[in-house]
C-alpha cells in the first residue's frame, strides 16, 4: 500500500458510492475534487463542482494538477420503456470514459481507477463456476456491452500512454439509500409480500456500499492493480431466497414465500415481459474476486449481514420519518 494518492478527481460524486466514497476522502485527508452533472442543497460542498453534460465537457482544464482520476459516473439505468435504447449507454458509458481518459492523457494523470460491472460476463454464470479475471467478457445486454467497450476504450488509451488503469467490476451494490431493483426487493419485503422464492438455490455475489468504498480506496492506493480488470465482492455470496430470508430477519418482519417451479416462473416472466427481472431474481451471477484482495491487500470490512442490518436500519428509519 503506497502513500498519499495525490490530488484525486472523482466524477459521479453525488452518486450512491461516490457521495459515500467522496465522505471518506474527506474523513481521511484526501485532497479531491468531485464532478457532478447538477448540485442541490444536498451536495453543497465546496470539492464538488457542478458540470451539466459530461458529454460536452472539456476535462482537460479540469484534470490540471490530478494524480489519479476514480471514474465512478456512467449510465445504468434509462426511464422505463427506454432500457434498450442504445445511444444514452455508449455517451454515457464509452464516449465519456474516452474524453476523461484522453484529458486524463494530456494533463499528466498519472492513474485512472474505472468503475465497471459483473455484466460485461454475461447475465449469468455457469452453475457452480463464478467468474473470475480470465474469464472472456460476454455481455447480453447493451448496459453490460458499453460497459465492456468503455473498459476496452480505457485500457487501450492509458496503455499507449503509459497511464495507469485499474477497472474494478462490481456486482449489485446494496446500502443505505438504495436504489432500483434491490429497493424494489426490500420494499417488497418490508411489506411482507408472499414471494415465489422457495426453493431457489441459485448464487448472486452483492457488495455493501461500506465495502465498496473501501475497494475504491484501497485501488486509489494500490500502484498493483494497475493493468488489471478485476471483480470485486463481499466475502459471501447468497441465494435469492436467503437474502430475502436475511433481510426480513433484519427488517423484523415475517418472510413469506411459496413454492413456484423456477422453469415455470421464467416462462411466465417471458410472457409478460420480464424475463430480464426474473433472471436477476432466478439465476446465478458470482464471482471470484480473490485476485483484488490478494493484489490490493484487501478485505471486506463489513460482512452480508452488517451490510444488510445497515440498509434495513436506514429503511426503517426512512418509514418512520
Amino acid at each position: 500500500m503506497a502513500g498519499s494518492p495525490g490530488k484525486v478527481f472523482v466524477t459521479g460524486a453525488n452518486g450512491f458510492i461516490g457521495r459515500a466514497f467522496c465522505a471518506q476522502l474527506r474523513r481521511t485527508g484526501v485532497s479531491f475534487v468531485g464532478a457532478v452533472r447538477a448540485s442541490s442543497a444536498e451536495d453543497a460542498s465546496p470539492e464538488l463542482v457542478a458540470l451539466g453534460d459530461f458529454a460536452a465537457v472539456e476535462w482537460e482544464p479540469l484534470l490540471a494538477g490530478v494524480d489519479v482520476v476514480v471514474h465512478l459516473a456512467g449510465r445504468a439505468h434509462l426511464p422505463l420503456g427506454a432500457a434498450d435504447a442504445v445511444t444514452p449507454y455508449v455517451v454515457g458509458n464509452v464516449h465519456v470514459t474516452r474524453r476523461i481518459a484522453e484529458a486524463a492523457v494530456r494533463a499528466g494523470v498519472r492513474r485512472i481507477v474505472f468503475a465497471s460491472s459483473v455484466k460485461v460476463y454475461g447475465d449469468a454464470s455457469p452453475p457452480g463456476r463464478p467468474f473470475g479475471p480470465g474469464d472472456v467478457p460476454a455481455p447480453h445486454g447493451v448496459y453490460g456491452r458499453s460497459k465492456a467497450e468503455g473498459e476496452s476504450t480505457l485500457r487501450t488509451i492509458c496503455g499507449e500512454n503509459g497511464v495507469g488503469a485499474a477497472v474494478l467490476r462490481l456486482p449489485l451494490v446494496y446500502g443505505p439509500g438504495v436504489r432500483g431493483n434491490f429497493r424494489a426487493l426490500l420494499k417488497a419485503v418490508a411489506n411482507e409480500r408472499r414471494l415465489p422464492l422457495a426453493g431457489i438455490r441459485n448464487r448472486r455475489s452483492l457488495i455493501y456500499l461500506g465495502n465498496a468504498v473501501s475497494a475504491f480506496e484501497a485501488a486509489l492506493h494500490s500502484t498493483e492493480l494497475d493493468g488489471q480488470t478485476l471483480p470485486v465482492a463481499d466475502a459471501e455470496t447468497v441465494s435469492t431466497s436467503e437474502l430475502v430470508y436475511r433481510l426480513a430477519r433484519e427488517l423484523r418482519v415475517r418472510t413469506r414465500f411459496f413454492r413456484v417451479p423456477a422453469s415455470l416462473l421464467r416462462g411466465a416472466s417471458t410472457l409478460v415481459g420480464r424475463r430480464a427481472d426474473a433472471l436477476r431474481l432466478l439465476g446465478s451471477l458470482e464471482v471470484d474476486a480473490r485476485r483484488f484482495r490478494e493484489l490490493a491487500h484487501w478485505a471486506p470490512p463489513h460482512s452480508l449481514d452488517e451490510g444488510l442490518a445497515a440498509t434495513a436500519a436506514w429503511w426503517r428509519m426512512r418509514d418512520a420519518l
